[in-house]
């Protein structure tokens, strides 16, 4: 018999089953891994040498806007694309175009006056890039794990999240600091080289469907299926909620700067992750929850809550507790989310879903980085903050009401609901 200690370490630490039965998984994951922390020094220094170029909150969050347009147009394409291409080769060719922009990046930072309209270049092309690359990448999951495993993974997958989102930030914020932006520029190419080697390995994930040339149309199979799911149009307001109103990470180098702890810019970006790490490290309940709707549901208000409070907390340390409490509730939505989409979507809609999901979570962080920044430039960062904060807090409790299907949802009765009959003719 187990002992107690034995007991409560299986409760609250995450399996592991998925990566040590899944030698694909694990190349997947670790290769996503280490494209994030490479990723993670590129996206603190593009806003950085934004905001030290132009000194303007408008310029960071027009970030946002410039990436939207082709997350959404090549996010939906990518959808299709998953469903009839090699998932794998997908992943691996969009890297190596990933890690080209890097290159260009590096090459622009080490101008004598770098050039501010390559840094929204660069930040359309890899919105475009990741459109693209990411529906595979979610469509491979449930092709190198068991069904009974697909929580589990999602879990994992959000701890690899986690993980680079605590180290990277702050490693690169120090890195900026001492060796400047393109030193930054420099270690993402190289983790995108280890990334492509271990993706190589991976063996093909083939479309189940036939091999035709992808038509953008197809999409809206796809989004024919999600529309007659209600409770999967609930995860994606879920989603746009906490990332439209309560993902400020557009603020941080002026909310720095407003604490007067501009050396603390790494640990602003690395606190939601902090608190995502300790969910997914603690997250061994997880696959003890069957009602997935209402963790996604309750977890939507607690980041909106949790962002609304880093606007009153006196002092950096209150509002690292908040933005640490926020990414805490972001992984659990998170898993949550991902749970629901990979165990409910037939394989061969399974890109497509994939595809609406990151049109989804493009959309959102573009659109809050825009919303925030324009309210912080017109009323300063902490009422962007606090009215963030209330609207994800009011999102999440209209969507509770008015989708019942969401609340409702629960694993051990829900079944995978086939797709409609002329997608599996298309």
């Amino acid at each position: 018999m187990a002992s107690t200690p034995d007991r409560l370490r299986s409760r609250l630490l995450p399996n592991t089953a998925p990566w040590r039965s899944s030698r694909d998984f694990r190349l997947t994951w670790t290769s996503g891994a280490v494209t994030l922390l490479g990723s993670i020094f590129t996206m603190t220094a593009i806003p950085l040498q934004i905001a030290h170029l132009t000194g303007s909150p408008w310029a960071v969050g027009a970030v946002g806007a410039v990436e939207l347009v082709p997350a959404v147009l090549f996010g939906l394409y990518g959808g299709v694309l998953a469903d009839r291409a090699d998932r794998r080769t997908v992943a691996l060719v969009t890297e190596v175009a990933l890690a080209a922009l890097s290159a260009l990046l590096l090459a622009n930072a080490l101008l004598g006056t770098p050039a501010v309209w390559p840094l929204y270049a660069a930040a359309g092309v890899a919105a475009a890039l990741q459109g693209i690359q990411q529906p595979s990448v979610e469509a491979m999951v449930p092709r190198l794990v068991p069904h009974d495993q697909l929580v589990a993974a999602g879990a994992l997958l959000s701890l690899r999240w986690s993980i680079g989102g605590v180290a990277a930030p702050a490693a690169a914020g120090l890195l900026i600091a001492t060796a400047g932006v393109p030193a930054a520029y420099l270690v993402d190419l190289g983790t995108f080289l280890l990334s492509i080697a271990l993706l190589a390995r991976v063996r093909p994930v083939p479309s189940e469907r036939d091999a035709e040339k992808p038509r953008l149309g197809e999409f809206v199979e796809g989004a024919r299926y999600a529309a007659r799911r209600p409770d999967l149009i609930g995860t994606y307001l879920a989603d746009l909620a906490a990332t439209v109103f309560a993902l400020p990470t557009a603020l941080f180098p002026f909310l720095a700067a407003d604490l007067d702890a501009t050396w603390a810019l790494g640990l602003l970006y690395s606190a939601g992750a902090a608190g995502s790490l300790v969910a997914a490290a603690t997250g061994g309940w997880t696959e003890r929850v069957h009602r997935h709707g209402r963790l996604v549901m309750l977890s939507a208000a607690l980041v909106g809550v949790a962002t609304a409070a880093a606007a009153f907390a006196p002092g950096l340390w209150g509002v690292l507790l908040c933005l640490v409490v926020a990414g805490g509730a972001h992984w659990i939505g998170d898993t949550f989310r991902s749970a629901i989409w990979n165990q409910s979507v037939p394989d061969e809609l399974r890109g497509r879903a994939a595809g609406l999901e990151m049109l989804i979570g493009s959309a959102g962080p573009a659109l809050g980085d825009l919303r925030a920044g324009g309210l912080a430039a017109r009323q300063g960062v902490r009422a962007a903050l606090r009215t963030g904060g209330l609207l994800c807090c009011g999102s999440a409790a209209v969507l509770s009401t008015a989708i019942p299907a969401l609340w409702h949802y629960d694993q051990r009765t829900h079944r995978v609901e086939p797709a409609p009959d002329q997608t599996l003719t298309a």
